[in-house]
């Protein structure tokens, strides 16, 4: 199949027909119909196919047992209403630069494999790259049967409603063994490529980044019999540390976001006695995220303190500053490069991926894929065809390169 007849095929699966963006979320029905696309793929290629007891889904070419595979891939599910290109691509250029390969006549050397990973963006149970994280001993059995979506429904019980036994998950060291590099391609989530009018970049490094929740809890009451002095309103400190977080960030060139909101009782005409916010900050080095994340808290209990409200800080999810393979990342801009003859600007990332998760135990890279609007996590992520097919093209060199080495 070619890239293009992948793509549309794939297109369809969870895209919400009122917003246009997508609702694949681990472990339920949508994201059944994302693996089994991903195993039909696998079987129509010859490919071996299987399930690691993560949920992690591999295609092999070769004996894995063998050692020092090269792997590519990335993940199909996405945030609420997310677009097309987050994980996807990387996923379907992985299976058009093997078809790449084999059209060249490449021999094939080492193992390869391309693995889809589950639950990397976090959308239904709220910890990211939950398939990597397990692997990798990041995320223990007992913390991710802990997980529940917002429905009271617990990752085991879900698991088990899509087929996998939840017990059997946890650290894969043996499979990681296996592996000799890791390769992501990736759409960017940025605009650096459309500014410097290149295709495709090699990642340098994922900055340090983290979510933490705040509970701002107050008192309900009538909104309309209420007196303005009287009320303990936790709506309004809410609302001036999403601002804080603003002014924050951008005194520090960082990022921080509020992204996500929960209110009780969450009535009309009802003071609310509970607001609870995320927030998802990122920075370009850990004392500037420290810095970031301090000042928005200290804004937020004075915020509080001036309305009566109070507050608990919990840090629900931290990935520390992730310098890729400096091995690998100069190998595949050797490749690029030398070999294919483009020029390859090599550019650091707020976001985190699955290959992030992997450079504390594997050699990890990243190869990212232009985008004109550096719009992400949105319908509106756009990747333009021929951009999208020099990245199979990039994914196949590097693939092939590293076959020889």
């Amino acid at each position: 199949m070619t890239f293009h007849s992948m793509w549309a095929e794939l297109l369809p699966i969870g895209r919400s027909s009122a917003s246009g963006g997508y609702r694949r979320f681990a472990w339920t029905p949508v994201d059944g119909e994302c693996r089994a696309w991903f195993e039909e793929q696998a079987r129509s290629r010859g490919l071996g196919y299987e399930v690691d007891r993560n949920g992690n889904q591999w295609a092999w070419l070769g004996d894995p047992a063998a050692g020092d595979a090269v792997v590519t891939g990335s993940h199909l599910d996405s945030v609420p209403d997310g677009g097309a290109f987050d994980g996807p691509l990387g996923v379907v250029s992985s299976f058009a630069a093997l078809d790449e390969l084999r059209h060249r006549g490449v021999e094939f050397t080492r193992p390869l494999a391309i693995v889809n990973f589950g639950d990397e963006e976090g959308a239904r149970f709220g910890l990211a790259c939950v398939g990597s994280r397990l692997a990798a001993g990041q995320l223990t059995r007992e913390q991710a049967h802990r997980l529940t979506d917002g429905d009271g429904v617990t990752l085991p019980r879900a698991m088990e409603a899509a087929g996998h036994d939840p017990d059997a998950i946890g650290p894969d060291p043996e499979r990681l063994g296996r592996i000799g590099a890791f390769v992501e391609l990736h759409v960017e989530q940025g605009r650096a490529l459309d500014l410097s009018g290149d295709r495709v970049g090699v990642a340098s490094a994922i900055w340090p980044h983290g979510r933490w929740r705040f509970d701002f809890r107050g008192e309900a009451n009538h909104a309309g019999t209420t007196r303005l002095v009287d009320r303990r309103d936790p709506m309004l400190p809410y609302a001036e540390t999403v601002l804080a977080a603003r002014r924050e960030a951008a005194l520090a060139g960082a990022v921080a976001t509020f992204g996500k909101i929960a209110v009780e009782p969450n009535g009309v005409n009802a003071i609310p006695s509970l607001v609870r916010g995320w927030l998802d900050s990122r920075a370009a080095d850990q004392e500037s995220l420290d810095t970031v994340v301090g000042d928005i808290e200290k804004a937020a209990r004075e915020h509080a303190d001036a309305h009566g409200v109070d507050l608990d800080v919990v840090r629900e999810s931290f990935t520390p500053v992730v310098e890729f393979d400096h091995a690998l990342r100069d190998e595949l801009a050797r490749i690029l490069g030398k070999d294919a003859g483009l020029t390859v600007p090599v550019l650091g990332t707020g976001a985190g991926h699955d290959a992030g998760i992997l450079s504390t135990s594997i050699p990890t890279a990243m190869l990212f894929v232009r985008n004109p609007t550096g719009v992400s996590h949105s319908p509106a992520e756009y990747a333009a065809e021929d951009d999208c097919l020099a990245g199979v093209t990039a994914l196949a060199d590097v693939l092939e390169g590293l076959m020889s080495r």
